[in-house]
């Protein structure tokens, strides 16, 4: 097996599906803490599941989708395992956990392996995620090997460590906020009469087309926003009541809250 996945929680599910369809199923093996898990989503998938141990000694691509909190102690378990095979048959570590730095995992699995830090986001099952990713001592062709398996997740993007977290704030929580902005609107549509599946429909096709807009055309979002707002018309009504309500405020907010969380993650 060339890729396993040590946890199969939402992200790690996520990313498990998009390898299975860039580097085929028959080279994925799962395990998650709960095994039932593991085997559900294998099953789906078409791939094969067993233990950490088993990831930890036969995969050459070793993805860590457990929480921040619960690295420590399951590298821990596996250590003895990732020495006895590293010099036999060199593998790669890939960290999905945030707010850890490479070295702070390398730290905690008790040697210098290659690695690869990765911030994907949910949409990754669909082949339209956003994931950055930082690496260290990792060989050119493994490299490429892991960008072709990763290419149906959606865009990669090589960024310095030093901006991991803040990528992680924006791109990583930011499906969260996209869904209550989502929600917000249709529940808006519904208060002016339209029934709630149209009004949730064209409030999500509203944003994946502006999204869009903004990746294809280059242009800033602020050029776009004024050309949907005729002079005295009802788009500049809604604009300047959110300018009062300091919507483009409170989402910065939401940013730097995230971006702070997610350094005191690397801290404990």
């Amino acid at each position: 097996m060339k890729y396993g996945f040590i946890g199969c929680g939402n992200m790690g599910s996520a990313v498990a599906r998009a390898v299975c369809k860039g580097a085929g199923a028959g080279d994925v093996l799962l395990a998650n803490r709960t095994p039932a898990k593991a085997e559900k989503l294998a099953g789906e998938l078409g791939c094969a599941f067993g233990t950490n141990e088993q990831v930890a000694g036969i995969c050459d691509f070793i993805f860590l989708g457990v929480k921040p909190q619960m690295m420590a102690d399951m590298l821990d378990e596996l250590s003895a395992t990732l020495e006895s095979r590293a010099e036999s048959r060199p593998f790669v570590l890939v960290t999905m956990a945030a707010g850890l730095s490479m070295q702070q995992i390398r730290m905690m699995a008790g040697s210098g392996y290659p690695i690869i830090r990765m911030m994907p986001n949910t949409p990754v099952a669909l082949g339209e995620g956003m994931i950055q990713y930082c690496s260290d001592d990792v060989e050119p062709e493994k490299m490429a090997e892991w960008l072709a398996a990763m290419a149906p997740a959606g865009r990669l993007d090589a960024v310095p460590e030093s901006m991991m977290d803040a990528a992680s704030a924006v791109s990583g929580c930011g499906p969260a906020w996209a869904y209550q902005f989502i929600e917000a609107l249709a529940d808006g549509g519904v208060a002016a009469g339209l029934p709630r599946a149209k009004a949730q429909a064209y409030a999500a096709q509203m944003l994946l087309g502006s999204a869009r807009m903004v990746l294809e055309t280059g242009k800033h979002p602020g050029e776009l926003k004024d050309a949907v707002c005729s002079p005295g018309g009802s788009t500049i009504q809604g604009v300047r009541l959110l300018e009062e309500r300091a919507f483009r405020g409170a989402v910065t907010d939401a940013v730097l809250a995230a971006y702070e969380k997610t350094k005191d993650l690397g801290k404990k």
